[in-house]
């Protein structure tokens, strides 16, 4: 999900009511997506999700749980069904909900579930979630630049990247569309191209490291 398709129209119909989150959606809402393949989920999930969350005034954050990251191989992925419940696991809170409805949409590219949910949720003010690290290869997404114009973009600061990342091709190229942090709460308000980036406390965990450990200790 953090992975950018071409720049396609949708289908003249079906794939709009296609695309069922499994929870309502009202116009006005302001509603986060924060899509992954949260292989697996962790903590730092958490904090991006949360510090999103309260920043930027939200009603909603939707963990969307890619079927598969087009830039990482099939063996390299958890099944869908285990990476779902690890992001259950950590969406706990309120305000929080976790959807495969990329695998029903039948794509695992970020500018075709934008679209799509813009175009069966009329009203719903969506901004897109990601880390910093996710800003740092923001560029190597197919259609990057047409996700900063589909929806505001939120980027949270995470370990080690967060200097990188505001220097990547991504943030220079959209360098005049960005918020200061003051105005975040504004954002989900403001058309797009635009973005915020939040800084916080740090949280350490990886989803790298966590299968390392994993791989070590034979799980």
């Amino acid at each position: 999900m953090w992975f950018a398709g071409p720049a396609r129209r949708l289908p003249a119909a079906g794939r709009p009511a296609a695309l069922r989150l499994g929870f309502k959606l009202t116009p006005g809402m302001k509603v986060g997506l924060f899509g992954g393949s949260f292989n697996p989920a962790h903590e730092g999930h958490a904090h991006v999700a949360e510090t999103a969350r309260r920043r930027l005034g939200l009603d909603l954050v939707v963990w969307l749980v890619s079927p598969q990251n087009p830039l990482k191989s099939n063996h390299e992925t958890a099944p869908l069904s285990e990476r779902l419940a690890g992001a259950r696991a950590f969406a706990r809170q309120n305000g929080m909900k976790v959807s495969d409805a990329e695998t029903r949409l039948g794509s695992p590219y970020t500018i075709d579930t934008i679209r799509t949910l813009k175009a069966r949720h009329p009203g719903v003010k969506f901004v897109w979630i990601m880390g910093a690290d996710s800003l740092a290869t923001f560029h190597r997404w197919r259609g990057w630049t047409q996700i900063m114009r589909e929806a505001p973009v939120a980027v949270v600061s995470r370990p080690w990247i967060s200097l990188k990342s505001r220097s990547s091709p991504a943030a220079r190229r959209f360098a005049r569309y960005r918020l200061p942090s003051s105005q975040a709460r504004t954002l989900a308000d403001r058309a797009p191209p635009a973005w915020v980036f939040l800084r916080g406390p740090l949280n350490f965990q990886s989803s790298t490291a966590l299968r390392e450990r994993m791989r070590r200790s034979g799980l």
